[in-house]
């Protein structure tokens, strides 16, 4: 099994972060011997021990840190960082208080997790992050298309990236494990072809020439040229796509957390679920004119089944958008989080993935 340390009968039901000024929660990760939990509060890292003590945070940071994964091949985490000048862009700078623009820049976040061992540790000057630059989620972000006869800005209504996981090529559930990211994608009713969610992977393996610390006053662009694979999965459209992507090995599913959309055509599920055992298909993308074809991934044949797209399932659950974590054997942490008077908090709660036709998850009290 994946994990050596606590089993999950003994992991607490419930971890509170405490109270944060940063944003909302984003993402949780647990490391792999179930000693530690981090929390993503979108300009910050926050380090705890499983009974909710503070190791350490990690500041300074005026993008949008996302979905947050720690990888057990290196024993490091990674995050989702984004800087654009859209409305989240121009909301987290608000927030923080700085009367500036940033370059536009798409960033996988590593964090040496080791180093993190006191509050207040800078991001650019502590020697605790690097980052890799993805071009690729630049050029979706920043193309303009032809759809329907009008332009359109966005490739696929691509928002930038925000999910992020480990796990293997889809239709395998061994080999090597990929870096797979999923885009953010607007929410735009006037559009057809943001109806697919998008997943990239990426191998890890020589990465190491391509990681920098990051100098928020001068973006580097160091990473590769693009990924190795390109997915699309057929869900509908959402609010701001994959909010949290996980991989759970033991049962070779994806799991899409996301804010639910609002086109009147879907069901507009919050969770969605890949089957990693079946093979991506070469399809023809529905409402997507300027691609002829791409590699289409399958949902799990379980969920409720959207009325008018019996293709799409999924689930009505509201939970993960926030922060979700495999934790194996089905089990997984969720983040809920809230604003307080004192900035944002969340409560990790435990969950059992159940995977019924109306309830995917669980409670476990």
């Amino acid at each position: 099994t994946l994990f050596a340390a606590t089993p999950y009968e003994q992991l607490p039901s419930e971890i509170f972060s405490g109270e944060w000024r940063a944003g909302h929660v984003q993402g949780i990760a647990v490391d792999t011997n179930r000693e530690y939990i981090y929390f993503s509060f979108t300009t910050m890292l926050v380090k705890m021990d499983m009974q909710g003590k503070v190791v350490g945070t990690v500041t300074g940071l005026f993008g949008h840190l996302g979905s947050i994964e720690f990888n057990d091949a290196d024993g490091r985490l990674y995050g989702s960082l984004e800087y654009k000048n859209d409305s989240i862009g121009k909301g987290i700078l608000a927030q923080e208080k700085i009367d500036r623009q940033w370059d536009t820049a798409f960033y996988v976040a590593i964090f040496d997790v080791n180093k993190i061992v006191r509050e207040n540790m800078s991001a650019e000057k502590d020697g605790i992050m690097t980052t890799v630059y993805l071009p690729t989620v630049y050029q979706d972000f920043m193309a303009k298309v032809e759809s329907n006869g009008k332009t359109l800005e966005h490739r696929y209504g691509c928002s930038g990236f925000d999910g992020i996981t480990f796990g293997p090529k889809f239709g395998k559930s061994d080999g090597k494990y990929y870096l797979t990211i999923a885009y953010g994608i607007y929410s735009d009713t006037e559009r057809g072809d943001n109806d697919h969610q998008v997943l990239l992977q990426y191998d890890t393996k020589n990465w190491a020439k391509y990681e920098q610390p990051l100098s928020q006053d001068n973006m580097h662009r160091n990473g590769p040229a693009k990924p190795e694979s390109y997915y699309f999965v057929y869900t509908g459209n959402t609010t701001y796509g994959v909010q949290n992507l996980e991989y759970d090995a033991e049962s070779n599913l994806w799991f899409m957390a996301v804010y639910k959309g609002k086109k009147e055509q879907f069901a507009n599920f919050s969770t969605f679920v890949v089957d990693g055992s079946k093979a991506p298909r070469k399809e023809w993308l529905q409402g997507v004119e300027y691609i002829k074809k791409g590699k289409v991934l399958s949902l799990l044949d379980r969920g409720d089944r959207d009325p008018k797209n019996p293709e799409i399932r999924g689930w009505h659950d509201n939970i993960g958008a926030k922060g979700l974590c495999a934790i194996g054997d089905g089990y997984f942490y969720a983040a809920h989080g809230k604003k307080t008077k004192e900035g944002q908090d969340c409560d990790a709660r435990l969950y059992r993935f159940i995977g019924g036709d109306k309830q995917g998850f669980e409670l476990v009290k």
